[in-house]
């Protein structure tokens, strides 16, 4: 009755809120859906006074069977045709001010970068017309700045929002308790916009309703921080077009994207330059400039993490006298130990441990696990076996990781932890797990790279001297790889993890994995070039097995050294190395071992110059291939040979040498040793000015090497082919294949090479340049 009449004196917005409890309160009242309409037409909202009738009237319909009675319909026709006698009357109260809630926190101080970010959340932001409420989920790990850019963000854009900023922390990861119950958090938004408390409903679901209802049509801000879950999320999403939310959490929230339209936008570190301009801000560009190496070292053992960088530059503002040097040494001595400190809030590890606690006991351990795997990212085949689940099983509780901010995945499927959040991780697994756990799953990875790149090496090489590994460790399962194409990209992915396998074997003492893994990373070093790599393998190679029974094992650690130190010019290692290995086949009376020696020898002297020696070498070991019986390395030898041959001028032998070796190749279908012979061929047929047929050879050659996937000597067939092009007058063509030599020449650090390939660029006019370099030896 009171209503009905301050109704009858020309209220109306006053009554909004009291009637919007009603409302829920008694949703099949038609004397107060009556009274709402009303109210919320005089306050300008007839869209909302129409959309409230629909739904009174849908209501009925379903719970009693009958249309809304003849005084609402009335009304309702009287709204949409907006008649005047609905006004307020002339004698009509004000309505009572409306209560702006500034919740913000401060602006952050010193806010750095982020601005592609930025201007992603400014666009997604669009205040113009037919907008939906924009709904963005800032997700991150722990530490690395959601809160700030959201502040930030908001302080920039406060004109957008001039009906009231709302602002909640969720306490989704924090250390002093369990998640905020989200109708606490809508009581205290109620309590913002001004509804006392006596008018507040008792359901928590009425409160979200009046809550939804308050701010439909409003311009506000409703700045969510620390969410834990989409179900902690929904009750504060407004009704209504015109409001904006923001939700920072170190979850993905993609149920907030998939039920409520929300867009995501994931924060990662921060780029050098800004870690750089963050200590600047912080500490001054003068101490910056006067201790330029220790900032850097700081920047990269900080990995652009932002809270990290912060307490490093806090306590460095705080000591004014102590070098950064100081720092630089903490950090590197005590990793994340460095980073701890009395506020929780300001300790990396602390903060990375709320994250932790929120995950699952199946979680944790793969989280832990993870931390010790060797290698800067992760497959999920590689995962499964760390891990020791299915790929299925793996495939979710990464999902679950990655949700969580404390991994990412790349768009190749590819998983990769924070250097800071896999010392974390590293940490949970020495305090949670068992030695036998983590031991058994190293063992479990380091054999699924092992033997899964043996398999690679035998699809690369199948005619090269093979070893052979002992089973799996039990729950290993190596990814299956069925031809030349999937090996070599399964390598490549896989590479830095596989050094870092060898590492972690050396560390551990493991000796068989250390050089197996040195062995069948050979053919793949030498395809593409990876010079440096192929010296390191085999020198920890030769450290694991220096005290280890088998003589055969040491015999191909000391070689294969020998031929890594030759490819780098070291001549008097690699010299001293492939003797000790002949002279310990011989002792052995490993023949096999012997011929290979041989021949890596005669290499060794043809790149210092001697083709005399060199051909002596190799023609020993033709002679053991032969008594071996090894069709496909007599072939090695014998196109050797003929390179050797034309080397010292003797073309008609040095070509009998090559077609002999051609036959064999292609008869025990080897296309390696056939693309090698081919090679030798085009330069025995440009030795004898028969340029057409030079070209003829080199481009079968190089078809030959870019089907295998040989970058290393595709670029010599590419250097050799210019030659035969220029002679030819079509320096067009010599061009295009010069420049393609330089440029695998350049991203295989092969430095002499592209100078010279640089340089026969330069004099292509000139038919007295250089002659082409020899051909690699081919991997025996």
């Amino acid at each position: 009755d009171l209503t009905d009449a301050l109704l009858g004196l020309g209220h109306g917005e006053d009554l909004v809120a009291d009637l919007t409890i009603r409302t829920v309160e008694w949703p099949l009242d038609e004397r107060v859906a009556g009274q709402y309409m009303l109210a919320v037409y005089r306050a300008g909202r007839a869209a909302d006074a129409m959309a409230h009738y629909r739904k009174v009237r849908e209501r009925l319909v379903d719970e009693l069977g009958t249309d809304p009675g003849a005084a609402l319909q009335d009304l309702h026709r009287q709204i949409l045709a907006a008649d005047p006698a609905l006004a307020a009357a002339p004698g009509g109260t004000a309505a009572e001010p409306v209560v702006v809630a500034r919740q913000l926190p401060a602006a952050p101080p010193h806010f750095i970068g982020r601005d592609p970010e930025f201007v992603a959340l400014t666009a997604l932001d669009d205040p113009g017309p037919g907008r939906t409420v924009v709904i963005t989920a800032i997700a991150g790990a722990g530490g690395i700045g959601k809160t700030w850019f959201a502040l930030h963000w908001a302080h920039r854009h406060l004109d957008r929002f001039p009906d009231g900023q709302l602002f909640v922390d969720l306490r989704g990861f924090s250390p002093d308790g369990e998640p905020m119950d989200p109708a606490v958090a809508v009581r205290g938004f109620l309590d913002a916009l001004g509804v006392e408390p006596g008018r507040l409903p008792v359901d928590p679901h009425a409160q979200a309703a009046l809550f939804r209802g308050l701010v439909a049509d409003r311009r506000m801000l409703i700045l969510v921080d620390n969410a834990a879950d989409t179900a902690q999320v929904t009750p504060l999403l407004p009704g209504g077009k015109s409001c904006t939310v923001l939700v920072t959490s170190r979850n993905r929230l993609s149920g907030l994207v998939i039920r409520h339209g929300a867009r995501q936008l994931a924060l990662d570190v921060l780029s050098d330059v800004e870690a750089r301009a963050l200590l600047t801000a912080r500490l001054g560009a003068a101490r910056i400039a006067a201790e330029a190496a220790a900032v850097d070292e700081i920047i990269g053992l900080c990995g652009g993490f932002p809270l990290a960088l912060s307490i490093i530059a806090g306590r460095a503002h705080t000591h004014r006298r102590i070098p950064l040097a100081e720092f630089v040494i903490e950090l590197r001595d005590l990793g994340l130990g460095a980073l701890v400190d009395d506020d929780p809030a300001a300790s990396l590890p602390t903060v990375l441990s709320w994250s932790h606690r929120s995950l699952r006991p199946e979680q944790q351990t793969a989280f832990g696990l993870l931390g010790i795997a060797p290698g800067p990212d992760i497959g999920l085949p590689a995962a499964a076996n760390t891990i020791g689940l299915s790929q299925a099983q793996a495939g979710q509780v990464l999902d679950a990781l990655a949700a969580a901010s404390l991994l990412t995945r790349d768009t190749g499927g590819r998983y990769r932890m924070h250097d800071l959040i896999r010392r974390y991780a590293g940490i949970t697994a020495d305090q949670h797990l068992i030695e036998e756990s983590r031991q058994a799953a190293l063992r479990r990875v380091l054999d699924f790279y092992l033997h899964t790149a043996h398999t690679a090496d035998r699809l690369l090489h199948p005619h090269a001297l093979q070893i052979q590994l002992d089973p799996p460790t039990p729950g290993t399962r190596p990814h299956p790889l069925s031809d030349i194409p999937s090996a070599l990209d399964w390598l490549t992915a896989e590479h830095a993890n596989l050094l870092a396998a060898q590492r972690t074997a050396a560390a551990h003492h493991w000796h068989e994995p250390v050089w197996q893994l040195a062995r069948v990373l050979s053919t793949f070093h030498a395809r593409r070039g990876r010079r440096h790599d192929d010296l390191s393998v085999w020198q920890a190679a030769l450290e694991a097995t220096a005290d280890l029974p088998d003589p055969a094992v040491r015999i191909l650690v000391r070689r294969l050294l020998g031929r890594a130190h030759g490819e780098l010019g070291q001549y008097g290692k690699a010299t001293r190395h492939l003797n000790l290995a002949l002279a310990m086949a011989e002792r052995h009376g490993e023949r096999t071992q012997q011929a290979i020696a041989h021949y890596q020898l005669g290499r060794l002297w043809a790149l210092q110059g001697d083709d005399q020696r060199a051909l002596e070498c190799t023609a020993r070991s033709l002679e053991l291939d032969r008594a071996i019986g090894n069709p496909v390395w007599e072939a090695d030898s014998l196109n050797t040979m003929g390179w050797y041959t034309a080397r010292l001028g003797d073309y008609d032998t040095a070509r009998a040498h090559c077609q002999a070796a051609l036959a064999l190749h292609r008869r025990h279908r080897n296309p390696e040793g056939e693309a090698n012979t081919l090679d030798s061929l085009g330069w025995i047929e440009h030795g004898t000015g028969r340029h057409h047929h030079a070209v003829h050879h080199y481009r079968q050659a190089l078809d030959l090497f870019r089907a295998l996937g040989n970058t290393d000597l595709a670029a010599d067939t590419l250097d050799n082919l210019g030659h035969p092009y220029a002679a030819l007058g079509q320096h067009q063509q010599a061009h295009e294949a010069w420049q393609e030599a330089l440029e695998l020449y350049k991203a295989q650090h092969r430095t002499q090479d592209a100078q010279r390939v640089q340089r026969q660029l330069g004099a292509l006019d000139d038919r007295d340049s250089d002659q082409p370099r020899e051909p690699t030896e081919p991997a025996k």
